[in-house]
């Protein structure tokens, strides 16, 4: 078992969430031609509370697409012989959207290149902006999110770990430390 730290709450979360979603609206001066879509697997319940707060706050919806990048990481040939390829289902435009790439913990940025790259399959977006719960840092690419939920310091060799009720049945971020 890994020595873990506790770095967000329930509550906390919510409270990140809640205050990326008026970020969001007001860099965007509303919701109109916005767009939201979760990185499998983290992303996606993670764009869904997002999409949630962002109609508590304007009153409309925002429409809501999941993206699965298996076959666009440049790591899948070394991970596995054979990728598990997941749904995307982006069920609208993005041309000339803003679209607003959702996911978990940004950490070395090669899962958002991917994204980027599977996004490009489906249009062409006006902007793409991007939102994670945790910024971990260690970038091995030139990527940025644009709305952190929490930015935390780590190790290399340490492990962030979004547990979110949808997939783990609680939510909370823990840090997990090498024994």
């Amino acid at each position: 078992m890994m020595p873990t730290s506790l770095l967000m709450t329930e509550k906390e979360m919510s409270r990140a969430l809640s205050r990326m979603a008026h970020q969001i609206i007001e860099r965007n001066k509303g919701c109109q031609d916005l767009v939201l879509i979760g990185i499998r697997t983290g992303g996606v319940p993670l764009a869904s509370r997002l999409q949630e707060k962002i109609q508590e706050i304007e009153g409309r919806q925002v429409p809501l697409g999941i993206l699965d990048i298996t076959l666009y990481r440049d790591d899948w040939s070394l991970a596995v012989q054979q990728p598990v390829v997941r749904e995307t289902k982006i069920p609208f435009p993005v041309d000339n959207k803003t679209v607003i790439l959702v996911d978990d913990v940004i950490f070395t940025g090669r899962t958002v290149r991917a994204a980027l790259d599977a996004l490009t399959d489906f249009g062409r977006p006006r902007r793409i902006e991007l939102a994670v719960l945790v910024d971990r840092g260690h970038r091995e690419l030139p990527i940025q999110p644009d709305y952190v939920g929490l930015t935390v310091t780590t190790l290399p060799d340490e492990h962030v770990n979004v547990r979110l009720r949808e997939i783990d049945g609680q939510d909370e971020v823990v840090l997990e430390r090498p024994s």
